[in-house]
């Protein structure tokens, strides 16, 4: 046995919960990050599959909120998107990049001009031609999955809990929160037990 105070034992296990506390901070972020990969690049296999493809013809000319409207619809395959949280993550967005808008008309063009090009390959094919739209695409999509918007120190938070990467398992899992009712509340008898 060694002569260590309390003190430094207990701060050494503080220091040993914490570190383990930021490793499951980390893997879950990266979990969280690597469901909505795998839901974009699934939806985009499925919608391709049974030959459904977002209408780009008809995408709104501009960088506007509709024209960000299209391009989502085409990058999520979703048909609608809640209008305050589109509004939201659009204006996090312009405020963002100064050069967002540009870039959603620039990326619905390209869309209308590739229109064979599935979505979860859009990014990987303009990677190579035009990075500062690949990297729109995944601020559009950072935005939708996982409700963050801009790179540190200045990032924004537009959704939690209808961020997209929820809603695949929405059915079956709650939204990871700190708790989910009042300390100890399952040391309590529900009501009518």
């Amino acid at each position: 046995m060694t002569d260590v105070p309390d003190k430094d034992e207990h701060g050494a296990r503080r220091d040993m919960a914490h570190a383990h506390s930021a490793g499951r901070r980390t893997w879950l972020l990266g979990a969280c990050a690597a469901a909505a990969a795998l839901a974009f690049s699934s939806v985009g296999r499925l919608g391709a599959s049974f030959g459904i493809s977002p209408a780009l013809a008809d995408s709104p000319a501009g960088g506007g909120l509709d024209a960000f409207l299209a391009l989502s619809q085409h990058l999520t395959a979703r048909t609608s998107f809640d209008p305050v949280l589109s509004k939201r993550v659009y204006d996090a967005l312009c405020h963002a990049d100064g050069q967002f808008t540009q870039n959603v008309a620039a990326l619905n063009t390209w869309l209308q001009d590739h229109g064979g090009v599935p979505s979860d390959k859009v990014t990987q094919t303009l990677q190579a031609d035009q990075p500062a739209l690949a990297r729109t695409v995944g601020a559009v999509m950072r935005g939708w999955y996982l409700g963050l918007v801009g790179d540190l120190p200045h990032v924004q938070v537009v959704a939690y809990e209808r961020a997209l990467m929820f809603d695949p398992v929405k059915d079956v899992l709650t939204i990871p929160s700190y708790c989910r009712d009042v300390p100890f509340y399952w040391t309590q008898k529900p009501a009518g037990a």
